[in-house]
């Protein structure tokens, strides 16, 4: 018998969907109530606190999978050690000398590139997934988002080993999406400042007496693996403090802008990933 047209005998890959707890989380059907209602609770998070937790967005079993890939490909990771400021800029010296904008710190990361997640690996598919670009971009409230197009800093796991961390620091970007898929044994806790500063203040005094050592305003937020995180660090200052023990703290990072084409400087590349191409 003939095969009818527009079918195929190769067997369907799986719908990335199905890594998430859809009975939890409407992913697949954000036109209907349940998702319109996942989104609303997401963009009330965020406009409150600045981030948006979706506690086991990954199936037990895809968790598990992703934490098994990303074990594998750990060795791989560019380890950077750097000394900069919150800024991602070097000291200003037309500051005071005790001034935020010439405060140094520390951070010590390994970072897995984009080309060398393998295709077909779960974490990789669900950031290639249009659903799951279609879902971000409703929360944030835009008509459309892209995925980045840097070929090294699209999708990335974030290898944190012991005494690893990152400094005090504001993203570049207006949110980073993030998916915990190992927790180390201790340390590497997620802080934050919510809107610490905006556009029009800089909000200089605050931010010196958190790096005085005031953690009045500091939120740790209770990372666990699985877990699906929106966080708009534009305007909120966070870190990763030290890793503790023998277990990597294992984190996926996917990219994506409200512009086509995006892509990281040869620097920025050559800092994080030991290469630009």
């Amino acid at each position: 018998m003939a095969t009818p047209i527009g079918r195929s005998h190769e067997p369907q890959a799986p719908s990335p969907a199905l890594l998430i707890d859809r009975r939890r989380y409407a992913i697949d059907d954000l036109q209907r109530a349940r998702g319109r209602s996942l989104i609303a609770d997401c963009q009330i998070q965020l406009a409150k606190t600045g981030a948006c937790l979706l506690p086991a967005f990954l199936t037990d079993a895809a968790t598990a999978r992703m934490a098994e890939e990303a074990r594998a490909v750990a060795h791989l990771a560019n380890h950077e050690r750097s000394r900069g400021t919150a800024y991602l800029t070097a000291p200003d010296p037309t500051f005071p000398e005790k001034h935020p904008r010439r405060h140094l710190m520390t951070s010590s990361v390994r970072a897995v590139a984009y080309d060398l997640v393998p295709c077909g690996s779960a974490v990789r598919d669900l950031y290639e997934w249009d659903g799951l670009l279609d879902f971000i971009a409703r929360v944030v409230g835009y008509h459309r988002i892209y995925r980045y197009a840097d070929p090294l800093g699209a999708l990335n796991i974030a290898v944190m080993s012991a005494d690893d961390h990152l400094l005090w620091h504001f993203d570049q970007t207006d949110f980073v999406i993030s998916i915990l898929l190992q927790g180390s044994e201790s340390g590497g806790a997620f802080e934050y400042v919510p809107f610490i500063r905006d556009a029009d203040n800089p909000n200089y005094d605050r931010i010196a007496r958190l790096f005085g050592g005031d953690r009045s305003e500091v939120i740790k937020l209770d990372l666990q693996p699985g877990m699906f995180v929106f966080f708009q660090g534009r305007n909120s200052i966070h870190r990763v403090t030290p890793v503790r023990g023998c277990v990597d703290r294992l984190i996926a990072l996917l990219g994506y802008d409200t512009k086509p084409g995006t892509m990281s400087s040869d620097d920025l590349k050559m800092s994080r990933y030991g290469r630009a191409r």
